[in-house]
Formats: structure tokens, sequence, C-alpha cells
């Protein structure tokens, strides 16, 4: 008994998923390179790749056959940008561009990045200092600048230190805030009155040399100030306002350096020498006259009085009323006369 041969078996390759018609459909029409290759991979008919590589081909090829826009009057003008930069400007993007004005630069460059824009920035102030730390600079003015086509559009900051005032326009002088006169006023609305400008500190000092001031001193008078009122301050984060002042029911002085009691004046030598002078001479019977020296004293001075000066220093002379007395060298470098034990 004869057995029949064995049927072949049929082709039973399996299909890859990217060979799946309809993926293939949808890059052909989004993508007709990856379309057409995925095409040549897939079980379709020689016929049908062919027809499916011309018109995707056909497809791809008329987006860059087409005429080109034609310029509007509008985009034939030159655009003008303002600002301090000199590039050429481009035509500004048809949504209304961000506002950076007043943020910190560092943070306006950040939102910026985000919006899909690219940031430079200048020295808003007559002068050109470079921005080496965007957080110590903000914003006063920007404007839109022209770049190469195919890259981002830029925006260009007009920047000052955060704690200077914008210029009236870019590239103007920086309107520096002056010290206001506080002299008259109390500590306390004194330090009320400059504490906008942003000082580094207001320190309060004694107006009188010999006077200690207490913990508080808010209701103490300034009598003297530093800066001067009128003065520019340009870097008020490193400046420090100095505030001489008085205590209450004190009279200011009317020179800075001053005591408010100051040490006692002594008294000139013209002052002992006439005190010492005699009226009516030498006595000639021995005894002394109201004001003159002695003939019989030793030769002594009389009539001295003690802290009086005196010269040479080991002297001896006689009170007014009596008492011995020498001359003596002062703890000041100068000679006085004192008691003589």
């Amino acid at each position: 008994m004869t057995y029949p041969p064995p049927y072949p078996h049929p082709d039973v390759s399996v299909r890859r998923w990217w060979q799946h018609p309809a993926l293939i459909i949808a890059l052909l029409i989004l993508v007709p390179p990856g379309g057409i290759a995925l095409a040549w991979t897939s079980r379709w008919s020689k016929g049908k790749k062919l027809i499916a590589t011309v018109l995707a081909g056909l497809w791809f090829l008329s987006a860059f056959l087409g005429d080109p826009p034609k310029k509007t009057e509008t985009d034939a003008k030159p655009k003008v940008a303002t600002g301090k930069s000199t590039a050429p400007a481009t035509t500004p993007s048809p949504n209304p561009l961000p506002n950076y004005v007043g943020q910190n630069l560092k943070q306006a460059k950040t939102d910026a990045y985000a919006a899909g824009y690219n940031a430079i920035s200048h020295d808003a102030g007559p002068g050109s200092a470079g921005q080496w730390n965007d957080d110590n600079w903000k914003v006063c003015f920007q404007a839109p600048v022209g770049e190469p086509a195919g890259t981002k559009a830029t925006l260009d900051f007009g920047v000052v230190r955060n704690e200077w005032p914008c210029p009236a326009k870019d590239g103007e002088p920086i309107p520096y805030p002056k010290m206001p006169k506080v002299v008259g006023l109390t500590f306390a609305k004194a330090s009320e009155i400059l504490k906008p400008i942003g000082l580094q500190e207001i320190e309060p000092r004694s107006a009188y040399t010999d006077v200690t001031l207490p913990a508080t001193v808010d209701d103490w008078t300034v009598c003297f100030q530093e800066p001067e009122d009128g003065e520019e301050i340009q870097r008020p984060k490193t400046t420090t306002a100095y505030l001489e002042v008085a205590g209450p029911g004190t009279g200011c002085p009317t020179a800075q350096h001053t005591k408010l009691h100051p040490d006692p004046t002594p008294p000139s030598n013209d002052d002992d020498s006439s005190s010492s002078s005699t009226s009516g001479g030498t006595s000639r019977s021995g005894g002394t006259s109201s004001g003159g020296t002695s003939s019989s004293g030793g030769g002594g001075q009389t009539g001295v009085g003690f802290g009086r000066f005196c010269s040479p220093v080991g002297a001896r002379a006689t009170t007014g009323d009596g008492r011995p007395a020498k001359c003596f060298m002062g703890k000041d470098g100068r000679a006085r006369w004192g008691y003589a034990s």
C-alpha cells in the first residue's frame, strides 16, 4: 500500500509591527522618506511599492516646489530697532512681546528663554559696564533685535544696578538718590527718611566727645550728618550714614569734636605775675608789704597762692596768710606753688 506524498507547508512567516499597512500609509503621508523605506520592507507586491514610492515622493517634493510667499508693502519696509543695539530689525512675532521691565535681569533672561527668545543686555546708563552677575541688575528697557534667519528672536535688555533708579531714556544719566537734610530731626525720624535710599547702615554718634550714647537714641537730635545733604549716593549698599546726635534738653555744639563739659581754663602766667607783684616795692623795716618780697623772710616771695604757676622749681615763698610755699613740678609738666612742709 502506497501513501500520497505529504502536502507542502504554506508560508507562515510572521509580519512585523513596522510592516503593518496602516503604519506604512501614515508615514507615507506624514514622513514620506520613512514611509517609503518601510513600504519596501513590507509584504506588498512590487507594483504597490512602486506606486507608493512615486506618490509619496511627489507629496514630499511639493512642499519645496511651491512659490515663495510674496512680500507685502509693510514687510518690504526696513524695521528700526529701539534701544542702544545697532543690529538690523526683524519681523516682530505675531504674538505680543512679553514685558520684563522691572524684573531682575537673571529672572528676566530665564523667563525669556522659556518663552522662546534669546536675551542679551547692556548698560542703560551713559556708561558701558558689563553685567558679570545678572542677579545685581534690573531691567529698565527692552527691545527686539534682528538675528540671522532660522534662529530665535532676541530681546535686548537695558539694565541698571538693583539699587539705582532707571534713567528717563535708555542711555541717559542715572538720577542717583541724593542725601536729604536730616539735621534738626530726631534720630528715629531721620532713619525713617533715609531708609528708602537703601543705605548699608545708619549709625548714631555722639555730638559731644565726652558723652557716651545710651543703647537707644531715637529721641536724640541730629546735629551733624555725613554724607552732607545734597550729596549723590551712587553706592547705597556700601555707604554708611553717620548722624551725630545730642540728648534731649541738650543743645547742639557749634562745631564738631566739642566737649559738653570742657576742662577749666588754667590762669595765665600774666595773672600770676600781676597777683604776686607788689604795690609798694620792698619793705625797708624788715616787714613785708602787701604784695612785695620779704627782706627778712629768707629772700623768698610773699603773697603767692597755692596752685598758681611758679618758677624756678624748688623756689620758696610765703602765701598771703603766712604759710610756707614751694615751687613743685605738676603732673601736667608745669610748675605750681604748693605747701612746703
